[in-house]
């Protein structure tokens, strides 16, 4: 059975095209759409003179057999241009954009265009509601108003903001800013107060009592299946616990924290399952599939990225419900093509490219692959549970690479172990959002019965995570996938001989048998009897000492909880005898939650200096034990030693008060002296070279201060004379961090310096009395 592959042609270049034309400008686009055409036009006749002027050969008949998908293509790319430079022009027309780069200050009107949702919260810092809407008017400050139709991005800090439903018509004030391109949206608003608030469409309304209901029978269930339900049925992840979102994320199981086209899918195969035992034809079965499609898109919010799947996990379906199976591809293709064209701000979306990727590896490999093993005599049922997971993951390998710059190696054991209970989930999810709102008692039976699915689903998440090494290291970037993608691709076509079959086992074997014994010896992540670790936060510190099995001391926590956690739980970190702030500023105490994430802190040590107010007041909210640091004072946990070195009196009117107040510490642990600085600065630095005395600063590792800034003082630097300096700071940060004039010094001075946005975790071993760097 061949495959049409003419409208996948025309569907990869309408996609490409597009993505394209939204770097570019409108006019630029315009003209690809013209040099698509020309050419569309003048293939087919060109190919056909070509092809009269000699005897027919084989590799005419193979450019007659490719003419129309070449064809296909070109239309294609007209397509996608033409789409994207109309809606470029759009996003890029007058006033708007001259407000934006002026970053006026205007009343406007907006339709709420998708749920707003809650960015990153910090401690210190309150979480943005982020809101996608389409502007519909605004009126500048000289009280001239202008009518639109632009998509732009609300981001306030009122929470009344969360409360809106898609399809609302909302008036506010807010201040107007360009967008970073590549995308359509036309501005970034900074929104007040909503104002003027209409009410959604009945639809929106309908959908919100479900979806309400759904996370009000769920409230009784423990906190992660809990908070994991209403995402996995409704794409509600508002109480999913951050966690376990970063599990499911580092095991390959993001897909099911969101409504995906597997969701989609269960729902309308169970429709068409029935159907079919009803004994319906197949002209009634796609229509009552069409209609189970639609009430589910209603409920879980005909969003963009819902109609995408929805396109993606519908259209193969209906396909074979139609008794067609051939279709497939070609109604996979159709889908993409009419979405794209739609919507072009699609073929710049992840979820939308990997969605795409797995539909055409179900449709492509699975198949053929479960065929494949039940001619080596795998029963059917076991044949096409392992074959659909390593088929849509094949398929998504290069992009999730790419972005990821990881391959996970525990993704298809996850999902085929996962497999069974997303099913019983969703179905039981769907019917406790039905039942919500009539039978409350009997949803929250049905909420108890999906939880335990869910359960499973967690309990995998969580073992996926802590498989070492589940997660390895690979190029990023377009260069990453595109070398992954090439690798996989030799492999499935090689694959098909037994000698190269034979090889790559050989090479597998040989591949364990050489690495088993450096994994022994080496340890992977986190190397055996280290000291230290300085953990890649970004541009923020977090310093972890050990201090025995599961406890270990940490100093600072970074500017975000995910980072902090993400290390801690690498290094097996449980307990936190002692939490040492240096400061209040975000990028060190933004990520306190973090550390707090199913570990126990039994004292937290603050810097006497209490600005900022706000981040101290948000770190004392946190309820813990805590005690102000004084100069001299020595503490002792386990065998670790800290000696508190600064501040050594308060400093002001600098050019940073709290960091040149930042806590200063000597930790002394395995007869390795390291020094942590905080961000002390130039003032702080004097001060405690002057208190210190001779010798009173030397240290083994030094923690350079400030991630590197140029405001160091050289005689500290000789004062401390380190063998390693260590510098925690953020990859492409807007502050020139690190110095490249100060890095030329310690290297100078003889230090081995290591930083965290190029190598990642950075963690001190001793060995037999020498020091040695391990970096992840």
């Amino acid at each position: 059975m061949t495959t049409d592959f003419r409208l996948a042609g025309a569907a990869l270049g309408c996609w490409l095209s597009a993505l394209a034309a939204l770097f570019l400008s409108a006019p630029a686009g315009w003209a690809v759409v013209i040099g698509a055409l020309v050419l569309a036009a003048a293939w087919p006749p060109l190919l056909a003179l070509g092809a009269a002027e000699r005897p027919v050969r084989a590799p005419v008949r193979v450019l007659r057999r490719t003419r129309w998908i070449v064809t296909a293509v070109l239309f294609g790319v007209a397509c996608g241009a033409a789409s994207s430079a109309a809606r470029v022009g759009e996003r890029d027309a007058q006033p708007l954009a001259g407000l934006a780069a002026r970053h006026a200050t205007v009343h406007f009107g907006l339709e709420v265009a998708d749920d707003p949702r809650l960015g990153r919260s910090t401690v210190g810092r309150d979480a943005t509601v982020v809101v996608p809407a389409r502007l519909t008017w605004l009126r500048t400050a000289d009280g001239a108003r202008v009518d639109l139709g632009a998509r732009v991005l609300v981001l306030a800090r009122d929470r009344a903001w969360l409360g809106l439903l898609p399809g609302q018509a909302v008036e506010a004030s807010g201040r107007l800013s360009p967008s970073d391109g590549g995308d359509l949206r036309a501005a970034l608003i900074s929104a007040g107060a909503p104002e003027r608030v209409k009410p959604a469409p009945w639809v929106q309304r309908a959908a919100g009592v479900l979806r309400a209901g759904l996370q009000r029978a769920c409230g009784p269930l423990p906190p992660e299946p809990g908070g994991l339900l209403p995402g996995l049925v409704v794409g509600d992840t508002s109480r999913l616990d951050p966690g376990l979102a970063d599990d499911f994320k580092a095991t390959g199981l993001t897909h099911l924290t969101a409504v995906s086209g597997a969701n989609l899918a269960i729902v309308v195969g169970l429709v068409l399952m029935i159907v079919r035992w009803c004994r319906a034809g197949p002209r009634v079965a796609a229509l009552v599939c069409v209609l189970a499609l639609v009430g589910f898109v209603i409920l879980v919010r005909p969003s963009p990225s819902v109609l995408r799947a929805a396109a993606m996990g519908g259209l193969a379906l209906v396909a074979l419900a139609l008794g067609r199976p051939r279709a497939a591809l070609p109604s996979l293709a159709t889908g993409v093509l009419v979405l794209v064209v739609f919507d072009p701000e699609l073929a710049v979306d992840a979820g939308f490219t990997l969605s795409v990727l797995a539909t055409g590896g179900l449709v492509l490999l699975a198949p053929r692959w479960t065929e494949a093993l039940k001619a080596k005599g795998w029963p059917g049922f076991a044949a096409e549970a392992l074959a659909v997971p390593a088929a849509a993951q094949a398929a998504c390998a290069p992009v999730i690479a790419g972005i990821s710059a990881t391959v996970s190696l525990t993704t298809v054991p996850a999902n085929l172990l996962a497999a069974p209970a997303v099913a019983p989930a969703t179905v039981v999810g769907v019917v406790t959002a039905v039942l919500s709102p009539v039978l409350p008692a009997v949803a929250e039976f049905t909420a108890w019965l999906a939880s335990w699915p869910a359960r499973w689903l967690v309990a995998i998440a969580h073992h996926g995570a802590d498989v070492p090494d589940g997660v390895v290291p690979w190029p990023g970037g377009t260069f990453g996938g595109l070398l992954l993608g090439g690798l996989l691709a030799v492999l499935l076509i090689a694959a098909k001989r037994p000698v190269v079959r034979r090889l790559a086992l050989v090479v597998a074997v040989a591949a364990v048998l050489f690495t088993t014994p450096v994994r022994l010896l080496a340890g992977g992540w986190p190397p055996p009897g280290w000291l230290v670790v300085a953990c890649d936060v970004g541009q923020g510190d977090a310093l972890v000492v050990s201090t025995g099995g599961a406890s270990a001391v940490v100093v600072d926590a970074g500017p975000e909880p995910e980072a902090v956690d993400g290390c801690l739980r690498r290094l097996g970190v449980r307990h936190v005898p002692l939490l040492a702030l240096s400061h209040f500023h975000v990028d060190h105490i933004g990520g306190l939650d973090g550390v707090l994430r199913g570990r126990t802190v039994d004292r937290l040590l603050l810097p006497p200096f209490p600005e900022p107010a706000a981040g101290r007041s948000a770190v004392l909210a946190r309820g813990l034990s805590s005690g102000d640091a004084q100069p001299g004072q020595v503490m002792t946990v386990g065998e670790v030693r800290l000696a508190i070195l600064g501040p050594a009196g308060p400093t002001t009117g600098t050019r940073s008060d709290p960091n040149n107040n930042s806590l200063v510490l000597m930790v002394t642990t395995g007869g390795v002296r390291v020094l942590l600085t905080g961000d002390a600065e130039t003032e702080e630095q004097l001060s405690l070279r002057s208190a210190a005395g001779p010798g009173g600063l030397r240290a083994d590792i030094l923690k350079v201060a400030h991630h590197g800034s140029a405001f160091q003082d050289e005689e500290f630097l000789d004062a401390v004379a380190p063998r390693i300096a260590l510098v925690s700071v953020g990859a492409g940060n807007d502050y020139g961090h690190p110095s490249p004039v100060l890095l030329s010094r310690l290297v100078r001075g003889g230090a081995r310096v290591l930083r965290t946005d190029q190598e990642g975790d950075l963690a001190i071993v001793a060995e037999a009395g020498r020091l040695a760097a391990v970096t992840r």
